[in-house]
């Protein structure tokens, strides 16, 4: 290490090295590619600004005139990349670095002017880099070291096109340095791509719990999130709060909520622009803001000083989330608290949460307005005001107020000042105890007895609970595990209530008629329930011969019910119809009309029903399918002609002059057309009396013009809609090309 990183690192209050940049820096990896896992907040800035020191100093003590950039490093969010660019400007001030920094947000005609001045490293987020390299105002052509900070959350926001592009613009011969927090399947692919054999570092080890982060789960009633939130944040009354939120809407209602109550409190979420957001970290600071509620992707890597409290307000929605929320504290090492709020609805949810993260939490409930003022006391009493050296202004204004006042007055008036300036705390609600294991952790002390009934007596936790609080005088909250076995019970006992409950059951032990209870000497052994082994799939075994043989069962008769309604099986159709008979003439079936033959139908067992209702029994008992009709006069039924198939013949007419033609457009039941009739004039009498031979013309309008056709005359000029023209069919368009303009008129 150069003595300018030395130098640099020393007026900073570096006297060691965290893991990480103790593990980066080791001269054997000075030009290997590294693929680095570590924990937010371990100093992994420093760590990779050390790293690549190396590469771009090489044997010099200094850096060159600033030319093309030499380095890029890529960031996910526009604030980490402001930090990573301020870290990076001291570090490299005294070895002559210049940095520019291109992220979304800011004047890109700044940057690009920033660009053509030179600068030896290019800090920027993953759009306005690939914007500035298509535009050809950033060139890569003279880099030596590319770094990846937050690789896992660049390719989570969908930056993983912009990463490979700007990858495969840089030199093949660079450095690649990859910092995640967890190697993901696609951190690994791209790291196999993109990088020569990379040394894989971890400083995350087997615990992955921070040493310096105390964290608490703090059980709240369903709507009291918000006001416990304020609760902690009075409580604890940090130098620099932050509150996460998981989407926008909520970051904007906290805000809103916060500063109603009075506290200085700054939001930091995608809606906001780069400005806004510089301005918040900045109040955060200077000290005028100590509450930040932001997102997850706005505060990604952002270093907030005195940040001593973190609250989710909504839990993250994975461990990795919830271990960077938290790494904003517990920095340089100062303690820190990471407070989640779990409303008793995701109290599950949020005891996985921390298992999977491998995080011991403290449950505990939010602080009470009692709490929150002894709090208050406490540190009015220990507040460094006390012991500050008084001015001569202060001793005046001070004896004035003892003339005037007594000291009891002046204590009183001063105490109201000193809580005018705090925020009132909320009233909370009693949240409901936890359930299951941890209720059961908590019994406290306890002895066992045995009851002598069990599964087999079909004994059930529902009665035995009533019934040992009635025998034994007992309350439902001095009972604990109850344990069934197959012929006895074990139920857990509080210490305090044994001895009153053998006192209600006497010296016998009875509970209630035949159930007894003992007292166990020692809890008894887990003894769960057996299960029955499964039986296996694998016959070994033979089956058994039938018996005797099964009695073959009788054909099956076929019945005339069986068949169609409208079509009967062939053999009744022979037996009704035979062959030397000839066939009776009948009009067309009707679909399912007439009884069917009583003959076939087979006896029934019980008394039928009657076929037909009382109403219709006068009338004749049913006549046989497809007989003709009843004609309505006598003499004038027809005779039955069988249909008409494509062999037949074709039909006569009653003249014998061979089928008659029909009209087609000719509605149904029209009369047939008639050959014979006269066409055009022939036949037709004229109005003289004389007939119109077949050389006769037709009726003319206008005898003076015989040439002349039959026309319809044409209608007056102011009857038309048209001058001249005659009329148009009813609603229809004008007889012009112009649609539904009005028609031209000639000059």
């Amino acid at each position: 290490m150069t003595s300018p990183l030395l130098d640099a690192l020393a007026e900073r209050g570096f006297d060691t090295l965290t893991d990480v940049q103790q593990a980066v820096t080791d001269p054997a990896l000075a030009s290997a590619d590294l693929l680095v896992s570590a924990r937010t907040g371990s100093g992994k800035t420093v760590g990779f600004g050390l790293a690549i020191a190396p590469t771009l100093l090489g044997e010099a003590e200094t850096l060159g005139p600033p030319a093309a950039p030499l380095a890029l490093i890529v960031a996910p969010t526009r604030e980490l990349a402001l930090q990573v660019s301020r870290e990076l400007t001291w570090l490299f001030a005294k070895a002559g670095g210049r940095i520019a920094t291109c992220i979304g947000g800011m004047d890109a005609r700044t940057e690009r002017r920033a660009l053509e001045r030179g600068a030896h490293i290019v800090v920027g987020t993953p759009g306005r880099l690939r914007d500035h390299i298509t535009r050809g105002a950033l060139d890569l052509a003279d880099i030596r070291a590319v770094v990846l900070d937050e690789a896992d959350e660049m390719l989570d926001l969908g930056f993983r096109e912009d990463l490979e592009f700007m990858l495969g613009e840089a030199p093949e011969d660079r450095r690649t340095l990859l910092f995640s927090a967890t190697v993901s399947p696609a951190i690994a692919e791209l790291a196999k791509t993109y990088q020569r054999q990379a040394t894989r570092i971890s400083t995350l080890g087997g615990e992955r719990q921070h040493a310096d982060i105390s964290y608490q789960a703090v059980q709240v009633s369903g709507g009291d999130g918000e006001h416990a939130i304020i609760n902690l944040l009075r409580f604890h009354d940090a130098p620099t709060a932050i509150v996460f939120a998981n989407t926008r809407a909520a970051v904007a209602r906290l805000t809103a909520r916060l500063a109603n109550r009075g506290f200085a409190v700054v939001s930091l979420s995608g809606e906001l622009s780069q400005d806004e957001r510089s301005h918040a970290l900045q109040a955060m600071r200077d000290g005028r803001a100590r509450v930040c509620v932001a997102t997850d992707v706005a505060a990604r890597g952002i270093d907030l000083p005195n940040l001593d409290l973190v609250i989710h307000a909504d839990l993250p929605t994975n461990t990795e989330g919830l271990l960077h929320r938290s790494g904003r504290t517990g920095r340089a090492g100062r303690k820190g608290i990471s407070a989640l709020i779990v409303p008793d609805k995701i109290s599950k949810k949020a005891s996985r949460l921390l298992k999977w993260a491998k995080i011991e939490a403290e449950w505990t409930q939010a602080p009470t307005p009692e709490d929150i003022l002894a709090k208050d006391e406490a540190r009015l009493l220990s507040d460094p005001l006390w012991t500050d050296p008084v001015e001569d202004e202060e001793t005046r204004i001070a004896a004035g107020l003892m003339e005037q006042f007594t000291p009891d007055q002046i204590a009183v008036a001063c105490l109201r000042l000193y809580r005018a300036g705090l925020t009132a705390p909320e009233e909370l609600n009693q949240p409901p105890a936890r359930s299951a294991g941890s209720a059961a952790a908590s019994f406290g002390p306890s002895r066992w007895i045995s009851l002598s009934v069990g599964r087999e007596q079909r004994a059930e936790p529902r009665w035995l609970l009533p019934l040992l609080c009635r025998a034994g005088n007992l309350e439902k909250s001095q009972i604990g595990k109850i344990t069934m076995q197959a012929q006895e019970t074990h139920v857990e006992l509080a210490e305090a209530a044994v001895q009153g409950f053998l006192d209600q059951i006497g010296p016998s032990g009875v509970v209630e008629g035949e159930i007894t209870a003992r007292l166990l000497d020692s809890p008894p052994a887990d003894t769960a329930r057996a299960r029955a082994p499964k039986k296996s799939r694998d016959r070994d075994f033979e089956r058994p011969a039938r018996p005797a043989p099964r009695t073959p069962r009788a054909p099956r008769t076929e019945t005339a019910s069986e068949a169609s309604h409208d079509v009967r099986a062939q053999d009744q159709t022979e037996a009704k119809n035979p062959a030397s008979e000839p066939a009776a003439p009948r009009s067309k079936p009707k679909p399912d009309s007439g009884t069917r033959d009583k003959s076939a139908r087979p006896a029934r067992a019980s008394t039928p029903k009657p076929s037909k209702p009382a109403y219709a029994r006068s009338k004749p008992e049913g006549r046989p399918d497809h007989t003709p009709k009843r004609p309505s006069k006598p003499g004038s039924a027809k005779a039955f002609r069988p249909a008409r198939s494509d062999e037949a013949k074709p039909r006569q007419s009653e003249s014998g002059q061979g089928e008659k033609r029909y009209r087609a457009d000719a509605p149904k039941g029209a009369k047939p057309f008639r050959s014979d009739k006269p066409q055009g004039g022939e036949g037709r009498p004229d109005r003289s009396g004389k007939p119109l031979g077949s050389g006769a013309k037709p009726y003319q309008s206008d005898k003076s013009d015989p040439g002349k056709s039959f026309r319809k005359k044409k209608a007056d000029a102011g009857k038309s809609n048209r001058p001249g023209k005659p009329f148009a069919r009813p609603a229809g368009k004008p007889l012009n090309k112009g649609g539904d303009a009005p028609p031209r008129r000639k000059k």
